[in-house]
């Protein structure tokens, strides 16, 4: 009978061992599910993950933006009495942030490629090329003698690591679209997704396709010109994993322009200062004090930006209290600020994602605040599957008659959301939102003194020219001759901030704003690129700093 009895008990024990032992099983191991006990990532097949990601790498060319809470406008001086940027509390998530303005080098990388891809001696390509090339001409001044910079300042070596200048809103975007196409390429490449030099066959002409994020994300098949079974790389050999999707890690998210709001964080970089007046918003300029000369024992005097101190003073005296430049000046010229970023003031002003207003309208978000959203999906063909836009390329006619190409041949097609999208939403009912709420009847500001429904009047009522080219390439242009024009503000003007070689100090406030038309270039605004962090706010380190303070 005690034998009995122990037995049942160290069957018990056994049994209720084993279960343990399932359970933690089942509950610690990444490649268990938590919800289901199912496999995870199973040779058999089933539900696919990386398990074993960690977090975001930082994107070539960027540093880590930690972002918080600021106060975002001018709360200093104002000397053109326009007050179009009023102080907000506003918070920000974490981003990146290209260390330095886009330089010529790099710009010249982009059209490199454009030209070997999609030649501009073929009719259907010419204007893949031609309208992503800077205007050199923004140097030429009719009573000044500019033409060094016109004919060299792109393309010559000595000019390599300057902003590069003369590039549109348009343009910028487009480089930022096609720079995460590049780079995505070369992470797929580095995990095994695609073989190895697979990208150069493109460059040189041994494959008539080229790659695309969202191409390859939705219809991989498609990509490369339909070749891509031939560039698969070692992942091949596993089926499961034959291609990456954004649940594989591997994808990064899209370059673009970093908005109004991210660009002013980052330019105030208030983590190196946590003084009240600082996150108040009182800090003058992207670096401490409310002098543009170094205050200290190091380098006591140098000027910390590049911009005009004066009326026909772009530098300074010859050797003595010069800041080293008289046009723009080679990126890391100067001191980064606390976030690690070059020429966040002087320079170049650069170019920001966000349609201007003269009103940021606190009343509407107060966190990651944006205007210019347009709501896009993927167009699905008969066959249920995502529409790729292999030869067909949609250009357009900007208002200057320059012709830019809307898509590259291989990309899909995006179509605006419809009603059956936002139906009985809260949060949007309509595919272009950048004048939501803004001088209309819904708006949290009216406008009544503007409107006139027998001329339909509205606020912001710029002229609408029409500029077109016919067969033979000469512009058609029709004028708006309107006499109840009252505003130049539309839904295509974009705010450029920072202050440049050309500025005088006052312009160099990470708070100040202005704008131009989107497709207007000029001599003393460039960009650089963002992208968004995803998964959690700060980096590993700091998390574990952060949790070992607690302890």
């Amino acid at each position: 009978m005690k034998k009995h009895f122990i037995k049942v008990v160290l069957s018990c024990a056994i049994i209720v061992g084993s279960f343990s032992s399932c359970k933690n099983s089942s509950s610690s191991s990444k490649n268990v599910s938590r919800a289901t006990g199912w496999k995870i990532n199973a040779k058999e097949g089933g539900f696919q993950y990386n398990s074993d990601f960690k977090e975001q790498e930082t994107p070539p060319g960027t540093v880590f933006v930690e972002g918080g809470t600021f106060t975002k406008g001018k709360v200093q001086d104002d000397i053109m009495h326009d007050w179009n940027n009023t102080p907000t509390q506003q918070h920000v998530q974490s981003f990146y942030m290209d260390e330095t303005e886009v330089t010529n080098v790099m710009y010249l990388e982009y059209l490199d490629y454009l030209k070997a891809v999609y030649p501009p001696e073929n009719p259907n390509y010419r204007n893949i090329y031609n309208g992503a090339l800077p205007d050199t001409l923004v140097w030429r001044n009719r009573l000044g003698f500019n033409e060094t910079m016109t004919n060299n300042y792109l393309r010559h070596p000595a000019y390599a690591e300057y902003p590069v200048v003369g590039v549109n809103w348009v343009q910028a975007s487009q480089y930022a679209e096609w720079r995460t196409d590049r780079v995505n390429e070369v992470m797929l490449e580095r995990e095994g997704y695609i073989a190895q030099d697979a990208k150069y066959k493109v460059l040189n002409g041994e494959m008539s396709g080229t790659f695309s994020t969202e191409a390859y994300l939705n219809n991989p098949e498609s990509v490369y010109g339909g070749e891509i079974d031939s560039l698969q790389g070692k992942q091949k050999r596993d089926s499961i994993n034959a291609f990456a999707k954004r649940s594989s890690g591997v994808i990064m998210p899209e370059y673009r322009l970093p908005t109004e709001t991210e660009w002013e964080y980052a330019a105030q970089a208030l983590i190196g200062s946590r003084e009240y007046n600082n996150y108040r918003g009182r800090k003058k300029y992207p670096w401490e004090g409310d002098y543009t000369r170094n205050g200290q024992r190091v380098g006591r005097g140098d000027q910390l930006a590049n911009f005009k101190q004066a009326k026909g003073d772009y530098g300074g005296i010859a050797g003595w209290s010069d800041d080293g430049a008289d046009i723009t000046a080679e990126v890391k010229s100067y001191k980064p600020n606390d976030f690690g970023l070059y020429d966040m003031a002087g320079n170049v002003s650069e170019w920001v994602a966000d349609v201007y207003r003269p009103i940021v309208d606190d009343e509407i978000s107060d966190f990651n605040y944006y205007r210019g959203n347009i709501f896009l999906k993927k167009a699905i063909d008969e066959d249920g599957k995502v529409k790729v836009l292999e030869d067909k390329i949609v250009y357009d006619t900007l208002p200057n008659g320059k012709i830019v190409a809307l898509n590259l041949p291989g990309e899909i097609e995006m179509v605006p959301v419809t009603e059956e999208e936002t139906y009985l939403r809260t949060n949007f009912d309509s595919s272009d939102n950048r004048g939501y709420r803004d001088g209309d009847p819904g708006s949290s500001r009216f406008f009544q003194r503007f409107s006139d429904e027998a001329n339909n009047r509205m606020m912001y009522d710029s002229p609408k020219h029409k500029v077109e080219r016919d067969s033979t390439g000469k512009i058609l242009r029709q004028y708006d001759t309107s006499n109840y024009r009252t505003s130049l503000i539309n839904d295509e003007v974009r705010v450029y901030k920072g202050g440049s070689w050309r500025d005088r100090a006052f312009w160099l406030d990470p708070a100040q704003r202005r704008y131009l038309p989107q497709y207007m270039a000029t001599d003393d605004i460039g960009f650089r690129c963002a992208m968004s962090r995803v998964g959690s706010k700060s980096k590993s380190k700091n998390k574990t700093v952060r949790h070992k303070k607690a302890k």
